[in-house]
């Protein structure tokens, strides 16, 4: 069977009713909780975790579910950073620096739909993408062997750790973080306990939901909680929805480039919507801002970042599926679930699972759908979602974050294990120790170590396996190019632009 004819049996599952109606649900609350500052796709995903195991969801609908709430989310991010200059998440700071600036000269209808027109259009063209190269990369991901899988998992931690901001060694320090969190539980091959401390109910190690919850619902409820005073004044000066066709003509390549920048950058495991949308912004600036408008309050920077990571959201779901490698925190709460349900993503995912991922690529055309269509008549009602007063926002937060962590195993321990890791989640994150680095080493560090010891075990102890091969060596490359690309980017960076960090805004 050809591409166009899995394509249609992903079709087939994707427009069955009850899948319709997840996607529908996915890119709904993907828009609520992006735009809310302090939420964002991964809480809105590990929230609802628990619930799609108690009820038995067939696979296929919870991943359309989640990849709904993952691209959904990031035009949600896009609506409190236009009107609010306030970014949901760090890939939304870009999108602020032109949003903002429209909004205050009475031009936020305009960017709101550019918006959601940009995050339409880089949605699709990296869905195309996706359709096209991961299959590709799924054959080629074949290859790889316990030690090219060791040499990947280096790569992904070097290059989440070298742009977690402009303390390399802050970034180093959660990484290892992470990995001390994965060695708790019994060893995979002695058997022996480790880091127990005696607790009968840590043989197990720590359960995901658990430590993701901690680290970023409850974190954010405590940083929400010291800025109870801020108050951000909501422009009500909306203008029309909707622009112009010269202003979309004129953003057309713009678009282009941002959807292709956004979706090889969502492909690199750790790099993200934030990375994405900065070198497209980047790029542009240098491009086309002959007059010096960029900055001013120019559609073209709306259309760029926003296309970009939306992009790259769909385009980490390539290393996700094909490599089990997250490119975000949102990709890795969902490889969790995925391994939860006892679906292995890998070189061979594709062939194993055709009606999973098919139905995944075709729910993503529906849903790019289903959020224009969605999200262009009713902003108002979005921007009143924005008015929700934080007394009312943070204990339901709390309230719906201990039901979810109290039913998966019905422990009261692992409330305590939940609030630990929210202060604890709260202190690193105030001293600027990266969060993405900790979720990413909690759920690669199992499976760096069992391809570490399989290597070591096939080569009989010689540690030169892992870098004999062309991909080891090649991955090897590029693990420690990646610890230099702060450096890269700080020299080509334009004035008046930073990268955004953890520090700025709330992770992805």
């Amino acid at each position: 069977m050809d591409v166009i004819g899995y394509l249609g049996s992903g079709f087939a599952v994707a427009l069955q009713p009850f899948n319709l109606m997840m996607a529908l649900f996915g890119v709904f609350i993907g828009t609520a909780v992006g735009m809310l500052p302090g939420i964002g796709p991964v809480n809105g995903i590990v929230v609802l975790i628990p619930l799609t195991y108690a009820l038995h969801l067939p696979p296929e609908s919870v991943l359309i579910m989640f990849a709904g709430i993952y691209y959904g989310s990031q035009y949600g991010n896009s609506i409190s950073a236009i009107l609010l200059n306030v970014p949901g998440t760090s890939a939304a700071v870009v999108t602020a620096l032109e949003g903002h600036a429209m909004t205050l000269k009475g031009q936020a209808g305009p960017a709101l739909a550019m918006s959601a027109i940009a995050s339409f259009f880089g949605g699709t063209v990296s869905v195309i993408a996706l359709m096209l190269f991961a299959p590709l990369l799924a054959q080629w991901a074949i290859r790889f062997g316990p030690a090219e899988y060791f040499a990947l998992m280096i790569f992904a931690f070097s290059t989440l750790s070298s742009l977690s901001g402009s303390n390399l060694f802050k970034g180093l320090i959660a990484t290892i973080i992470g990995l001390m969190l994965a060695t708790v539980g019994l060893d995979p091959i002695s058997a022996v306990d480790r880091y127990t401390f005696g607790q009968l109910k840590l043989l197990d190690g720590l359960d995901f939901v658990v430590v993701v919850i901690g680290f970023f619902a409850i974190n954010e409820i405590l940083r929400l909680s010291r800025e109870i005073g801020s108050v951000h004044k909501l422009s009500t000066e909306l203008g029309r929805v909707m622009i112009t066709l010269r202003d979309f003509w004129n953003s057309f390549w713009t678009m282009v480039r941002g959807s292709l920048i956004g979706f090889f950058v969502g492909v690199l495991p750790g790099a993200g919507g934030t990375i994405a949308s900065f070198v497209a912004y980047t790029t542009e600036k240098r491009l086309i801002d002959r007059e010096g408008t960029f900055g001013k309050g120019d559609i073209r920077g709306v259309a760029s970042p926003e296309s970009a990571n939306n992009a790259a959201a769909n385009g980490a779901m390539i290393p996700l599926l094909t490599l089990g490698v997250p490119g975000s925190e949102t990709t890795a709460v969902m490889l969790g679930a995925l391994l939860g349900m006892n679906i292995i993503p890998g070189p061979l995912f594709i062939h194993n699972n055709p009606t999973l991922f098919w139905s995944l690529v075709a729910s993503m055309y529906i849903g790019n759908i289903l959020l224009l269509i969605l999200n262009l008549p009713l902003v108002g009602m979005f921007v009143r979602i924005l008015r929700v007063p934080r007394w009312f926002l943070m204990p339901a937060v709390v309230a719906i974050s201990f039901v979810a962590v109290y039913a998966v195993n019905n422990s009261p321990f692992d409330i305590l294990l939940m609030a630990g890791f929210g202060v604890l989640g709260f202190l690193m994150r105030i001293n600027g120790f990266p969060l993405a680095s900790v979720i990413l080493g909690l759920v690669l560090g199992p499976l760096m170590e069992n391809n570490l010891r399989r290597a070591l075990s096939i080569s009989n102890g010689d540690w030169t396996v892992l870098w004999s091969s062309p991909i080891a060596i090649g991955l090897w490359v590029l693990a420690i190019a990646s610890l230099f690309l702060p450096l890269i980017l700080h020299r080509v960076t334009p004035e008046g632009v930073t990268v955004p960090t953890d520090d700025d805004a709330n992770v992805e």
